[in-house]
């Protein structure tokens, strides 16, 4: 059976045209790009060309405005351009490119902190070194492990106060005999520090005395694993007769009162723009989100130890979430009615890479409820309505090392946009002496909870920080911040002692805007002051925030002053197509010095401005026991939804099938 929601009936195409500014860099262009760096950038044994960074140097707001508007049924495209980081000499290059004329129209070298982007080429290199390194097979022989099962990896580093930096990782390796879950089995107290520079190792220690950890119940693969089985879950098969309820055209997609554009990026994964509703009494599309993707993944681990203490990975910024973008599997990464599409990105060399199935798009049917009421208080009726709950879902994942991120927007024909972050994978472990709690001295000896024999999982945080330019019904915006207070009740007449009401104030600067959720009670909400429904509210969006986790690191501390835009849940900033990223562009080793939090001292106005929310959801993670050897998806998420935005219930006549 076909289940659609018909909002009403329109094919939006939307711009049908091939091409579309905000569409994601192609193979034929990456080449190009490589092309045109290479020859301007000739290198030798002396000298290294790499790419770290290749992404669409997107066109300013105006000109994509301009290009939507546009009355013309083919109107011609903003120029085609490309931003890249390179690393040439031991310099980072910020090269722009335009693609139309084949050439290089801006370079700047950086002159900054901070470091670009590893790439998978030059951690696959890195993660080779410690095999040729004497005192790492020493190593091993000591402790009677055989090489070809040992599997190493790159960490970044951080910045802890140092005036000179280079451009470092640490080396940790695993042993994979018995189990495919490396992570399970660290060579616990065995690191190296290697330059990436110089891809050479330069540093070494061997804490001899801690246990690698069995092989026993450490393997997720369903094909190695022994009975008994759990329960067997009978599973569902969505089937659509008529084909799916929405339209792709390239990287433009539609769906029932829903319009907007899919693209990737190398960073940050994948970017939803120019999101628009069809508002049935206006009869037309009206502007939600001009603009949105996960900025920043801030994960500090809370081990203080030498070889922990420098755990605090910034999953954007350092590893790439596009570039750690993992290809879907129909039937269980997403379900039977889904449709697919891949993305591209550069590797070091420049060349193009194929992610199959990077994104999902699909309608979820999961047996919700869009709305309902019944009625009994009418004499001989009784009134039932009920709307089934139909949503569009575009899902990425992401894996970065050790942990899975399942990223969801899900598109509601309310109006609302739900984000979802299901955390899956495995957990960051260290090895230890211990094999059962009554041997700790004290919580703060380990810092984590014990697993299993040996095996700690490490406490840490998980900040994930959104860019969303809301441009609702236009691109001057304002934020909102109503807070609920408790009132009194003055008249000596009325037996009720109290109430509460709202008062709402308009933040006029970047100060005003900067919020801690769960501090007090209030709505917060971007508005659009010079549109007005008929009964002259504003029209606007509410965030509806998710899970609340503020910072516990002291504020001085250095991953925190890296990391200070997890400080507010919440920022507001004026519009500005250079600060696009939470901690900076230059994040590996970076000092905070070009962080949001940063840019946000600056105070300027945002009152009925271009302005953009930024909003940080967190969790501390105190991992448990049945977090091991796989983590069950643990699922966290807010939402944006209209608030006096429509006139009335959008979905009041919407027609299930």
């Amino acid at each position: 059976m076909k289940i659609v929601v018909v909002l009403v009936l329109i094919q939006a195409c939307w711009r049908c045209a091939e091409a579309h500014p905000l569409d994601p860099l192609t193979p034929s262009e990456l080449n190009l790009v490589r092309t045109i760096i290479t020859n301007s950038y000739p290198t030798s044994s002396s000298s290294n060309l790499t790419f770290q960074h290749v992404a669409l140097d997107e066109p300013d707001k105006p000109q994509i405005l301009s290009w939507l508007s546009s009355k013309s049924m083919a109107p011609p495209l903003p120029p085609r351009r490309a931003f890249v980081i390179a690393r040439f000499q031991k310099q980072s290059l910020e090269i722009t490119v335009d693609l139309s004329t084949r050439s290089i129209i801006s370079t700047r070298v950086y002159k900054g902190h901070g470091f670009p982007t590893l790439t998978f080429v030059e951690q696959g290199l890195v993660s080779q070194l410690p095999f040729s390194y004497e005192p790492f097979k020493d190593s091993l022989n000591k402790r009677a492990l055989n090489m070809s099962q040992v599997v190493c990896a790159a960490f970044t580093v951080g910045w802890f106060g140092e005036e000179k930096t280079k451009r470092v990782v640490k080396v940790k390796c695993y042993y994979t005999n018995g189990t495919a879950n490396l992570y399970a089995r660290p060579l616990e107290g065995v690191a190296m520090v290697a330059d990436l520079d110089e891809m050479r190792i330069f540093s070494f220690s061997d804490r001899f005395g801690i246990p690698v950890p069995k092989a026993e119940g450490t393997e997720y693969r369903l094909s190695k694993l022994k009975p008994p089985f759990g329960p067997k879950l009978n599973g569902v098969n969505v089937t659509q007769p008529h084909g799916p309820g929405f339209t792709i055209d390239g990287h433009s997609v539609s769906w029932g009162n829903w319009k907007f554009h899919l693209g990737f990026d190398f960073q940050v994964g994948a970017i939803i723009s120019l999101a628009s509703i069809y508002d049935i009494e206006k009869q037309r599309y009206r502007e939600v989100l001009y603009r949105g993707f996960i900025s920043e993944v801030f994960v500090p681990y809370q081990d203080p130890t030498e070889e922990w203490y420098y755990t605090t990975y910034f999953d954007c910024g350092e590893y790439g979430f596009g570039q750690s973008a993992s290809s879907l599997e129909p039937l269980t990464d997403c379900p039977p009615n889904a449709h697919f599409l891949d993305a591209f990105y550069a590797d070091a060399n420049g060349n193009p890479v194929k992610i199959t199935n990077a994104f999902c798009i699909f309608e979820k049917h999961a047996g919700d409820i869009m709305w309902r009421h019944t009625e009994i208080a009418i004499p001989n009726q009784l009134i039932t309505e009920v709307r089934a709950d139909v949503s569009l879902v575009v899902r990425m994942v992401s894996t970065v090392g050790n942990y899975d991120y399942v990223i969801d927007w899900e598109f509601k024909p309310s109006g609302s946009i739900k984000f979802g972050v299901g955390l899956t994978g495995i957990l960051g472990m260290k090895g230890g002496t211990y094999i059962n709690t009554d041997q700790i001295k004290g919580e703060t000896d380990i810092h984590g909870t014990l697993l299993a024999d040996n095996t700690i999982g490490v406490y840490h945080d998980h900040f994930f920080t959104y860019y969303l330019d809301l441009d609702i019904d236009g691109q001057r915006n304002s934020f909102v911040k109503t807070t609920l207070q408790t009132q009194k009740v003055k008249d000596p007449k009325i037996p009720r002692k109290s109430y509460w009401t709202t008062v709402s104030e308009t933040a006029k600067t970047e100060a005003d805007g900067r919020v801690k959720l769960g501090l007090e009670a209030a709505e917060l909400a971007v508005v659009n002051p010079n549109k007005k429904t008929k009964r002259g509210n504003k029209t606007g969006y509410r965030l509806l925030p998710g899970s609340v986790a503020h910072p516990l690191l002291v504020s001085d501390d250095y991953p925190q002053i890296r990391g200070a835009f997890s400080n507010y849940n919440v920022w507001v900033t004026p519009y500005n197509k250079s600060e696009k990223w939470a901690a900076g562009l230059f994040v590996d080793r970076s000092r905070g010095d070009d962080t949001l939090a940063v840019k946000s001292r600056k105070n300027r106005e945002i009152e009925n401005e271009d302005i953009v929310l930024w909003y940080t959801m967190g969790l501390h993670h105190v991992p448990s026991q049945e977090d091991y050897p796989v983590m069950p998806t643990l699922s966290v998420g807010f939402e944006l939804r209209p608030t006096n935005f429509f006139e009335a219930n959008p979905v009041l006549k919407a027609i299930v099938n």
